[in-house]
């Protein structure tokens, strides 16, 4: 099981609604320049895993959009896996399937996810640590198809550089709650997905310093 992390309140916000759902605000704003992304770059076909699916607005809003691909949502919250139940219902989609509790910084979760064409992870790294983002990247790699792809989008520095002082403040605030999180460089990431057998293919500046980075597991889809 992850280590429960002691977060600041900014790093995680979703306001309830009456009917249990979780709404974010973050996940409203960065919604569609994230699709805007994966619309050109996703699989024409199969299914993608999204680990940490939070409160389920990405999740909902991907499968409507990309209706040629499977989403799978999981997560390791009850309360976050209640919110994306209640959202994919409204939504009514069946290429949307019912949410998966998922660890996914835990040794040997891929035995169970095998064969998907993409695994989507949003904003995660900067809130675990170092040795869960690697596990989490490893097994990422080992429940790709061949010729899969791994999505990930958030925030990073660049070397040992950050993007904007908004961001500077954001990683101290994290390790002050917890010194084993906070912001990993691009280059640390990318370097993990190689050590997990994935080639890294691209990166994407995204809004507000964030980075979209694109890494393939080699074989023929």
């Amino acid at each position: 099981m992850a280590k429960k992390r002691q977060l600041p309140s900014t790093a995680s916000i979703a306001d309830r609604q009456m009917d249990g759902r979780l709404v974010a605000p973050s996940a409203a704003r960065n919604v569609d320049p994230i699709l805007e992304v994966l619309q050109r770059v996703a699989p024409t076909e199969g299914t993608v895993l999204e680990i940490a699916s939070g409160t389920g607005q990405h999740a909902v809003r991907f499968a409507a959009a990309l209706p040629h691909l499977t989403w799978q949502p999981s997560d390791v919250e009850k309360e976050r896996l209640a919110s994306i139940r209640v959202w994919a219902a409204e939504a009514g989609l069946e290429n949307l399937l019912s949410p998966v509790h998922l660890d996914a910084t835990r040794q040997g979760w891929a035995g169970d996810h095998t064969a998907h064409a993409m695994v989507y992870l949003s904003n995660l790294l900067h809130l675990i640590s170092a040795p869960e983002a690697m596990t989490l990247i490893t097994e990422a790699a080992l429940c790709l198809a061949p010729g899969g792809q791994f999505f990930l989008y958030g925030p990073f520095r660049r070397g040992d550089r950050f993007a904007g002082e908004g961001d500077e403040r954001f990683h101290a605030s994290l390790v002050a709650a917890d010194p084993d999180i906070g912001y990993k460089s691009v280059e640390e990431v990318e370097d993990w997905m190689t050590a997990a057998g994935l080639d890294p293919k691209n990166r994407i500046d995204m809004p507000a310093n964030n980075l979209v980075i694109l890494a393939a597991k080699p074989g023929q889809a």
